[in-house]
């Protein structure tokens, strides 16, 4: 600070009695940035604003001996940067944390490292030019790194969260579902993808890929066996494992054949192995309604000659789209020709083919090329087959949202389909019948066995318990519904006494004794217990018909009022107490999903495939990315809206100018324009500041 008496230099001067004098000449020179000017006695000074040295400023001394000084300052040369910005880090519920910040090359490198698996984007982003000089703008420190490293980082995010990831199933009560699924990529390598499904203890549905492994031909029965095998003994889930669900093919149902046979040695399967293979539904609907296309093949092929024609040029679908607003028809929606390996896209094109079904006609009137035109016959039974497949295009929807319901509510879609099939079988016209007799063979042949779990599920939600089988099963079994009732009421007592029998409460719930369908854990003498003698006495003096299980309460007690808002996870989480064997049961069966791809793929007779970029990846670097990508994005949630982080003081000589960073550049180096609003995101604050 400027000594006492001192005065410092603005408009005008004075001295230190007091006087005024002239107003001196403005100070032109930069050095006066790091300076102070003052008088002192008489005397100009120039005081240092880094180390407060005092040196004598009359004019004709100049100004170079201040440059000099400015040069050797120590403090103004090591001015701390944290002092120069404000990182701001949002605490949720509108509460900002303002703070200092250091940046960390390690911090921002494991950053990066997480982008690239959360988006997705190839490992050579670090060596394009134009995402090099993104990060350079943002952050002058960072250190790009190479692909190799970037891999490396990678591989140790991998490490990391797969440890967790096991110790977290490991630690799980429940049961975990398992689903697989074959992956290939453009270079025709086979990839077994394995998804656990379960309900955590908050009661809430998750999943995540837990091996995405590289599987050598031949894909036999032995293989596929060995490598899902290898991962239950990896990862501890020999014996926790409640189902497998698969698509449908003879290796597939040869591998869980294998399994049954090693998992049964633990003695750990539900209803010993009964319910342990489960069949892809969206697979299983997708032979179905093939099997019903192939029979009107023929009814259906002028309409696609017609949308071929029509939507091969832009200026046939301009043609189009005029006669159509002739007609006073809405273009709401483009033709569109479909792919005959994908159903869905023969019933798009068919239902939107149907809305201009007048456009067609007139067109022939003007196009001489255009020959096939449909007739009325043609179009009404296009209309019929539209009409019948839109219950199976919401189903399978259904069964492979990604965010599948829980397994109480396939039950019912399985009944309507059966339903469905039956009444095509007296409808008037014979291609309908002979359709629906096609596909009620192939429903028949693949229901038969994965209904028990879906039937169980629908059992267990309060409100349809057993009378959804008394409603559904007369018409799906006709004089044997009765006996198939009974099969799954069985089965439901059944699981109870497994789940009893291999935890305490077989023993704190004598109060519910066992049914007729029931076999419980026997009561046993305990010399630690006084009273287990009155336990003994009470069990072999009551007769079995007047003592009931959980079970049996359960399905007295009234069925609640249907809703459509009713949360039946939430409802098992609060009656728990009421009923905890059963609670432990619904928690492990309406974990089970009912399909092994997700809705993009459930049309689809191929398989799902690797994105060209990764491809060319080794497995260990592919698997490490797929796997990480699931357990990152639970974790994780990324802001989408860019957020200013920093404040920079006005003395920074280097600031971030946004408005160099153009959106062609990211262009340049090939990624989406998601990218953008990452910029504030998590992923990338690090490297801003």
């Amino acid at each position: 600070m400027p000594s006492a008496g001192s005065t410092p230099i603005t408009g005008s001067t004075s001295t230190t009695d007091g006087t005024l004098i002239s107003k001196r000449r403005k100070l032109t020179s930069v050095v006066w940035n790091d300076f102070d000017k003052i008088i002192e006695d008489g005397q100009d000074y120039a005081i240092c604003k880094h180390c407060k040295g005092k040196l004598k400023a009359d004019s004709k001394n100049g100004t170079k001996h201040l440059h000099v000084h400015i040069d050797r300052c120590m403090k103004r040369r090591n001015v701390d940067i944290r002092q120069q910005f404000l990182a701001i880090e949002r605490k949720g519920h509108g509460k900002v944390q303002i703070g200092g910040f250091t940046f960390d090359q390690e911090i921002s490198r494991e950053k990066l490292a997480r982008a690239i698996i959360l988006h997705e984007y190839p490992l050579s982003i670090v060596d394009h030019l134009g995402f090099r000089e993104f990060a350079t703008s943002l952050q002058p420190l960072f250190k790009m790194v190479s692909r190799n490293t970037i891999k490396g980082d990678i591989m140790k995010i991998y490490e990391v969260e797969k440890d967790k990831m096991i110790s977290y199933l490991e630690k799980l009560q429940s049961r975990v579902a398992i689903t697989t699924d074959m992956w290939t990529s453009n270079q025709k390598k086979g990839y077994m993808a394995i998804t656990v499904h379960y309900i955590d203890e908050s009661w809430l549905l998750h999943h995540h890929i837990v091996r995405f492994v590289y599987v050598p031909p031949p894909h036999t029965k032995e293989v596929l066996s060995d490598v899902l095998m290898d991962f239950l003994l990896d990862w501890n889930m020999d014996r926790k494992v409640s189902t497998v669900t698969v698509d449908n093919c003879s290796s597939n149902d040869g591998m869980i054949n294998i399994l049954v046979e090693k998992l049964s040695l633990s003695d750990s399967l539900l209803l010993n192995g009964k319910i342990f293979h489960m069949r892809c539904a969206a697979h299983v609907l997708n032979l179905i309604v093939k099997e019903g296309l192939d029979v009107i093949e023929v009814e259906i092929e002028k309409i696609r000659e017609s949308v071929a024609y029509w939507s091969a040029t832009p200026s046939r679908m301009e043609k189009f789209e005029d006669a159509a607003r002739q007609l006073r028809i809405p273009c709401t929606k483009k033709l569109s020709l479909d792919c005959k390996t994908r159903w869905n896209s023969t019933y798009l094109m068919l239902s939107i083919a149907i809305t201009y079904k007048d456009v067609f006609p007139r067109l022939k009137q003007r196009e001489k090329y255009y020959m096939v035109v449909p007739s009325e016959e043609e179009w009404n039974m296009a209309k019929e087959i539209c009409g019948r497949l839109k219950l199976f295009y919401n189903i399978t929807e259904l069964f492979s949202g990604r965010n599948y319901p829980t397994a109480n509510t396939f039950f019912i879609k399985v009944c309507e389909i059966k339903e469905a099939l039956y009444d095509w079988l007296i409808c008037s016209n014979d291609v309908v019948k002979t359709m629906a007799s096609s596909m009620l063979q192939k429903f028949d042949k693949y229901w038969s066995g994965c209904h028990i779990v879906m039937a169980i599920a629908a059992i267990f939600d309060p409100r349809y318990k057993i009378k959804i089988l008394e409603f559904y099963f007369p018409l799906m079994y006709g004089s044997e519904a009765s006996n198939e009732i009974e099969k799954i009421r069985g089965m439901c007592y059944e699981l109870l006494s497994e789940y009893q029998s291999k935890s305490n409460l077989g023993q704190k719930t004598s109060s519910y004794g066992t049914s007729s369908g029931s076999t419980l854990l026997e009561l046993n003498y305990d010399e630690q217990d006084p009273l287990s003698k009155f336990d003994l006495f009470v069990h072999s003096t009551t007769g079995e018909s007047h003592t009931k299980s959980e079970l049996d309460y359960y399905l007295e007690e009234s069925i609640l009022p249907r809703n459509s808002n009713f949360d039946v996870l939430s409802w098992w989480k609060t009656n728990g107490i009421k009923y905890p064997t059963l609670q432990m049961i619904v928690r492990d069966i309406y974990a089970i999903p009912v399909s092994t791809v997700a809705s993009e793929s459930a049309f689809s007779t191929g398989g799902r495939v690797v994105s060209k970029h990764r491809s060319r990846l080794h497995p260990d670097t592919l698997e490490a990315l797929m796997c990480a990508q699931s357990w990152l994005w639970k974790e994780k949630e990324v802001v989408d809206a860019f957020d200013p982080r920093l404040l920079v003081a006005p003395s920074i000589s280097h600031t971030i100018d946004f408005a160099k960073i153009k959106e062609e550049e990211l262009y340049e180096i090939e990624i989406p324009l998601k990218f953008i609003s990452l910029v504030g995101s998590s992923a990338w604050i690090s490297l801003l500041v």
